[in-house]
């Protein structure tokens, strides 16, 4: 049985061989001046300006010019294994370290509770900021974690025994099993539900409703892939003791300082914010906390949001398939977001809600949500134009006829299902 299961590993995750490489190439080879250059211009830079807003921009325009060339350069239209992969980790991590820097500089009560526990006091050593940065638990796909953190897990702070190394075995062990698990499952249904069949003739010729059907099948298996990496990686983490958290309100010791992952939420929540918040949580919380809530100054909740997710599509690549998928991120969470609010201010809609009926609708909430949850996923997985727009073209833009019409149509919804006393006291809120 073994046998056939590592046939079907290589057959869907492809030949070891180009991970291989990369490892090598990346930590001891030909490619390991990319990130070494980036780390020791963002130690100089440090050092020779200071805990400046100049740093900040500096380092912020540095390693996204970096990572932007490379992608430039290096590009295809696959998904290559290649040195920008952990480089677009890294990037994050020292743009980061610019903002803890910087912070460590401020008056303790310009912080909130999140920059006060990262902002580094001291000046960090050469020594350290390669150690943050080559930390061999969250290299090459993370996850985020600040230096302040790796510096408390050098120390030995990071543990549930005081002077002891921490008891993370059987935490690290669960986290491993759930990600084999979740590797497993994508290596025996991935064959089945490839990228490239969407450019087949025979996807084309297959009625409406199999095509929808089909990336919502996709769509699941494909996010297998990353999750598996994510939990994996974390298990790594929690094993060091990096991934240690305190005690809980149920006074356990807890050991999700670097989960990447709500594997149980991203299973069964019918949201799409909750797929969102349950997935690549360390990422979306450094965008969060070093890009979202550094633009408060623009007095604009919206456009701080679109600014967050216009960094995020550019992040992860030059492509047009990255910039519809998260444009269609933000169309999608408002839309939902103002039907969360019909239904909760509709009195109807919140009785048919509770009413014993939800398990139905529970039902066609999932199909929506993962079909939905496909639709943006197909740009990004397929990257460029041509590719996304036939695919795009096939089901006749449903995606985007759907939330368009929900957008226009709640406004016009709300003033029928929602009581005039409950529509006044929203407009005054």
């Amino acid at each position: 049985m073994a046998a056939p299961l590592m046939e079907k590993l290589s057959e869907s995750l492809g030949s070891p061989e180009p991970a291989v490489r990369l490892i090598l190439s990346v930590l001891v080879g030909t490619q390991l001046y990319h990130s070494a250059l980036c780390v020791l211009v963002q130690f100089l830079m440090m050092r020779l300006m200071g805990r400046t807003i100049t740093t900040v921009l500096a380092s912020f325009i540095f390693q996204m010019a970096y990572l932007l060339s490379g992608y430039y350069y290096t590009a295809t239209e696959e998904y290559d294994i290649k040195w920008t992969m952990p480089q677009c980790v890294l990037a994050l991590k020292l743009i980061g370290l610019s903002f803890d820097y910087y912070d460590g500089g401020q008056e303790p009560s310009k912080l909130n509770e999140e920059q006060k526990r990262s902002a580094l006091a001291n000046v960090p050593s050469l020594l350290e900021v390669i150690g943050f940065s080559y930390f061999y638990g969250g290299f090459l796909v993370g996850p985020q974690f600040t230096l302040r953190s790796y510096q408390r897990l050098v120390k030995g702070e990071l543990t549930d025994c005081p002077g002891q190394p921490p008891n993370s075995v059987i935490p690290a062990m669960k986290r491993f099993s759930l990600g084999l698990l979740c590797l497993v499952i994508y290596a025996i249904f991935s064959p089945h539900y490839p990228d490239s069949y969407y450019l087949t003739d025979e996807y084309d010729a297959q009625p409406f409703w199999y095509r929808c059907v089909f990336i919502l099948l996709w769509a699941k298996v494909i996010l297998y892939k990353y999750v598996s990496c994510w939990v994996i990686a974390e298990g790594v983490c929690i094993l060091s003791g990096l991934g240690y958290n305190g005690l809980g309100q149920n006074g356990e010791h807890q050991w999700d300082a670097c989960a990447n992952m709500k594997v149980w939420t991203f299973e069964t929540t019918p949201l799409f914010t909750g797929t969102i918040a349950s997935f690549n949580i360390n990422t979306n919380a450094w965008v969060a906390r070093h890009v979202f809530k550094r633009l408060k100054f623009l007095g604009n909740k919206l456009l701080s949001q679109v600014t967050a997710l216009a960094f995020l599509a550019i992040w992860h690549g030059t492509h047009s398939g990255y910039l519809l998928c998260f444009s269609m991120e933000f169309i999608i969470v408002n839309v939902e977001r103002q039907a969360q609010a019909l239904v909760r201010d509709s009195p109807l809609l919140t009785r048919l809600a509770n009413s014993p009926l939800y398990p139905l609708i529970y039902l066609v909430q999932q199909f929506i949500h993962w079909l939905f949850m496909g639709y943006p996923l197909v740009p990004f997985c397929l990257f460029t134009y041509d590719k996304w727009l036939r695919v795009y073209s096939s089901i006749y833009f449903c995606g985007h006829i759907f939330f368009f019409t929900l957008y226009l149509g709640i406004p016009y919804l709300r003033k029928v299902l929602v009581p005039r006393k409950e529509r006044s006291e929203k407009k005054e809120d």
